[in-house]
C-alpha cells in the first residue's frame, strides 16, 4: 500500500500507513525471536567443539552495520573452543554485543569479549566469559529482571527492540550447562558474564 499510493495520500493516510508498517515489522521481528526462543531447548544437534573465536566473529559479520553506524569498537582476548552448539553460540555473543552497541551513552560503544579458564567447587573446569561495555548501564535492581522474556526497560521509541533477546541468551547458555548475570550501575556501563563448561563430563 505504501508504494503502490505513495503519491495520492495525503498527510494523514501515509502517517497512518507509516504506522501499519512500523507495527507489521515489529511483528515479524517479534514473531521470528520468539521462534528462535523456542527451538533453542529443542534443538536436536549434538554438542560439537565450537571455536569461540569463529563464533565471535560470526557475530561480528551479522551486526556489521549496527556496529559501523555506531562507530562501535568490538575487541577481544583469546577465546577457547568449547562442547557446544556453533549456531547458538553465535547468536549468543551476537544478542550481548548487539545490546552492547543499542543501549550505548553519548559517546562512541566500546565492547570486549573475553575468557577464563576456572576450577569450580565440584572438580571440574568451566569458562567464565565477559561482554563489557561503557553504555548507560542498569540499575541493579533490575539485574534479574532483564533476562525475562519481554521485559524492557525501555520504551520502543528510545531503544527498539522485542523484550527476548537476553531471555534467549539465558536459554542458550543454560542449555550448555552454565549461568549468566549481569553487573552494573547506571551511566556506568555493564559487564554480562556467563559460563560454559570445558567439556561434556563436567
Amino acid at each position: 500500500l505504501a508504494k503502490r499510493y505513495k503519491d495520492r495520500l495525503d498527510t494523514d493516510a501515509e502517517q497512518f500507513i507509516g504506522f501499519a508498517v512500523d507495527g507489521a515489522e515489529r511483528m515479524e521481528q517479534l514473531i521470528q525471536d520468539l521462534l528462535t526462543y523456542s527451538r533453542v531447548s529443542v534443538a536436536d544437534k549434538q554438542f560439537q567443539p565450537v571455536d569461540c573465536q569463529a563464533a565471535f566473529t560470526l557475530a561480528l559479520i551479522n551486526l556489521k552495520t549496527a556496529i559501523e553506524e555506531s562507530g562501535a569498537t568490538v575487541t577481544r582476548g583469546p577465546l577457547p573452543v568449547v562442547p557446544g552448539d556453533h549456531t547458538q553460540l553465535a547468536q549468543l555473543f551476537q544478542n550481548l554485543i548487539g545490546n552492547a552497541v543499542k543501549y550505548r551513552s553519548e559517546a562512541p560503544p566500546t565492547v570486549h569479549v573475553s575468557a577464563t579458564r576456572r576450577t569450580v567447587p565440584d572438580d571440574s573446569d568451566e569458562w567464565l566469559f565477559s561482554v563489557r561495555d561503557n553504555g548507560i548501564g542498569i540499575d541493579p535492581q533490575y539485574a534479574e529482571r532483564i533476562f525475562v522474556i519481554f521485559q524492557r526497560l525501555h520504551g520502543r521509541e528510545q531503544y527498539p527492540g522485542t523484550g527476548v533477546g537476553l531471555a534467549i541468551c539465558k536459554k542458550i547458555v543454560e542449555r550448555h550447562g552454565g549461568r549468566i548475570w549481569v553487573e552494573s550501575r547506571l551511566g556506568q556501563g555493564s559487564t554480562f558474564y556467563f559460563t560454559l563448561r570445558e567439556n561434556l563430563s563436567g
